[in-house]
């Protein structure tokens, strides 16, 4: 008997099981990939995350931003949601459920609500939901190169405020030194090298979700060292889920109505559904384990603050996917062709169509 035509549906592929699988690696045989233990994965990830951020750098074109840039006031609306939206929440949740919920876990809350959005996930719900593309790269990006700066200061601003002294120097310090110098390197590169990146993309592709594995890995093998599966359970997987499933509802619901109220058109009212509402896994393991790893306290509880933008990261390419293929199915009034925009939104849906095979990633 086939699977239900929905289940089939389900944005559920190898990258997750692979998640799931290092996560249980490493609860069995946490000391295979602990920090200073035989693989020294502490280094190997250090080295990885540059590489990650190196060819970052060089596969952002400018021409694709100065193709999304003109409309100030959605890329203003979607920012807003990523920087100033989310965080409020967060804000909100630590201050309500400080008391009731592990103090790990709620670090690693608002941490995601401080992350910069997605990029080729963004990109590929706005292709498959017939949205503003070019509005979508141009946020996406931006939106993780403002996350450089914004994501540590958040972070370090109201932890600080909460009791929790984190040297906002030296997390800007690390910063630039393990992310955005090898970005800038890259952009400096990509004239040399983007053609060479683009033809062995199959493999270069690839290299964010090893990082990203290695990093679960490391975390949570010095997490479970530590005792995190003694010391909470299935009641935290739970706490863990309902957090972040009530978070992409409450923005889900929260763009969307302000969109139709701020009068966007529904192409436009996508990018900012899509845009605002997305949290970068490939960004956010890489910068907890800079911002959360460096000392052994921190080291050993990573893997609990990671949890949440490991749920939020899944949970919203199953829902959003959903409400991509409705968008889709909308009728569209014929309209004036801009051919600049109709050649790159081509350009994108075959960019996305590679992209969507190779998710989740971002």
């Amino acid at each position: 008997m086939s699977s239900p035509a929905f289940l089939q549906r389900l944005p559920i592929d190898g990258f997750l099981l692979a998640m799931l699988s290092t996560v249980l690696l490493a609860s069995l045989y946490p000391a295979l990939g602990a920090s200073h233990g035989a693989l020294h994965l502490e280094q190997v990830t250090t080295v990885g995350i540059g590489l990650v951020f190196l060819l970052s750098g060089i596969g952002l074109s400018t021409d694709q931003l100065k193709l999304g840039a003109r409309n100030w006031r959605l890329h203003l609306f979607v920012q807003s949601s990523t920087f100033l939206l989310f965080p409020l929440i967060g804000i909100l949740v630590m201050l309500s459920f400080g008391r009731l919920l592990p103090h790990d876990l709620l670090v690693g809350f608002f941490f995601l609500c401080a992350l910069s959005s997605t990029v080729s996930t963004s990109i590929a719900m706005t292709t498959l939901a017939r949205g503003n593309v070019a509005a979508a790269v141009f946020n996406a990006t931006v939106s993780s190169l403002i996350g450089m700066l914004i994501t540590p200061l958040l972070v370090s601003v109201w932890l600080h405020a909460s009791g929790q002294g984190l040297s906002l120097q030296q997390q800007l310090l690390g910063v630039a030194e393990q992310l955005l110098l090898p970005f800038l390197a890259g952009q400096l590169l990509r004239p040399l090298v983007a053609g060479w990146v683009l033809r062995y993309q199959h493999i270069t592709g690839k290299v964010d979700r090893a990082v990203i594995l290695l990093i679960v890995y490391n975390s949570f093998c010095d997490s479970t060292q530590a005792g995190l599966w003694r010391n909470y359970g299935a009641v935290t997987l739970l706490q863990t889920l309902l957090l972040v499933g009530g978070l992409l509802a409450i923005v889900l619901s929260l763009t969307t109505f302000c969109a139709r109220r701020f009068g966007f058109s529904t192409e436009d009212e996508i990018t900012v559904v899509f845009c605002g509402s997305k949290k970068s896994l490939a960004t956010g393991m890489p910068m907890a384990k800079l911002l959360f790893g460096g000392s052994a306290t921190g080291a050993s509880s990573l893997g609990l603050i990671v949890l949440p933008i490991m749920f939020y990261h899944q949970l919203q390419l199953l829902v959003c996917s959903v409400i991509a293929r409705r968008y889709a199915q909308r009728k569209q009034a014929p309209a004036a062709t801009d051919p600049t925009t109709d050649s790159y939104a081509a350009e994108a849906r075959g960019r996305s169509s590679s992209s969507a095979a190779a998710q989740p990633r971002g």
